[in-house]
């Protein structure tokens, strides 16, 4: 045989030496949860190993995942009732606690790269992620000026990258347009660009007590039948000045953020979802599963499919892991 595949495996020199995809914690952006008030720490029953924090807390977290090399950080209010109306006033208010937080995060450590969330989801009583008329419809165009509102908002804390996740047609250009004219032309946009109507989403929404009151959210997310789709979504967002594209969930949609890879020279991001979180931890925790060696291999599927970064609740954790 003039082939032998297995000489380039034969010790762990060599296989390093030829791998084709090396995971570091430079590839993480580790989501967290935001709680009002101070001295909390309350876990998420569904994620095992994951909190929802108080600012103290939160800011303790983010000074350990920067000594681990994690410099990246998502980070979603968990919003009370009492401040929900059904258009996300509270989103653009100066006062809300998640504006002024994301404040004292940012001055808090210059050097990390915050990023938020742009959708009316946790702020509105419908749950959905866009405002609802009286017949259940999502209003599209009438959204997005609360969007572009919201964005500008969160931009005016100093935040590094704004992120659209609520699948409205034209948020991109809209919210690029208003951050613009507010003087914000260094504030990037990473878009949910191919985010699926998935059953992976459960427990985020326990988390931030977000899920829709009413019907679901298949007239504004993707079809998790469609691929072709999202190179629609992809180009629409790069064409309305989207910095960063990203596919949502990552495990079961490896082919979608491969053909975005293939047909954009933008950075392509992937969201490694709360469900594929869940399922990972929960067959770990019963001795199903190599916890620490699923992660990495999980993380890795991920890359190697060509996300250049991973949102991921892992990040934490893989980054101990990596540190080993």
């Amino acid at each position: 045989m003039l082939q032998r595949p297995r000489r380039n495996r034969k010790s762990g020199a060599i296989r390093e030496m030829v791998e084709e995809t090396t995971l570091t914690t430079k590839d993480f952006i580790f989501p967290l949860f935001l709680l009002e008030g101070s001295n909390k720490s309350v876990p998420v029953e569904s994620m095992p190993g994951i909190n929802r924090l108080s600012l103290d807390n939160m800011l303790k977290e983010i000074e350990t995942c920067l000594d681990l090399g994690v410099k990246v950080f998502d980070i979603f209010p968990v919003v009370d009732e009492k401040y929900k109306d059904k258009t996300g006033t509270a989103s653009y208010d100066e006062n809300f606690f998640y504006l002024k937080a994301l404040t004292e995060i940012k001055k808090k450590f210059p050097e990390a790269c915050i990023m938020t969330d742009v959708a009316l989801d946790p702020y509105n009583v419908d749950g959905h992620d866009g405002i609802v008329d009286d017949n259940g419809v999502i209003l599209n165009d009438e959204t997005l000026d609360v969007l572009a509102q919201m964005a500008v908002a969160q931009a005016e804390t100093g935040i590094d990258i704004i992120g659209p996740s609520d699948m409205m047609d034209g948020r991109v250009g809209e919210i690029r347009e208003a951050l613009d004219e507010s003087g914000f032309t260094n504030t990037s946009i990473m878009s949910y660009t191919a985010k699926y109507a998935s059953a992976f989403y459960g427990p985020f929404r326990d988390a931030l007590d977000s899920a829709p009151k009413s019907g679901d959210k298949k007239t504004y997310q993707m079809n998790p039948a469609n691929k072709r789709e999202a190179l629609i979504e992809a180009e629409q967002d790069e064409l309305e000045g989207a910095d960063m594209l990203m596919v949502k969930p990552a495990m079961t949609y490896l082919d979608v953020i491969h053909l975005i890879r293939e047909k954009t020279e933008l950075p392509v991001t992937a969201y490694n979802v709360s469900g594929e979180y869940a399922m990972i931890k929960a067959a770990a925790q019963k001795g199903w599963l190599d916890n620490d060696r699923v992660i990495l291999e999980t993380l890795l599927s991920i890359k190697r499919a060509g996300a250049d970064a991973i949102l991921t609740y892992f990040a934490k954790e893989a980054a101990q892991l990596l540190k080993k």
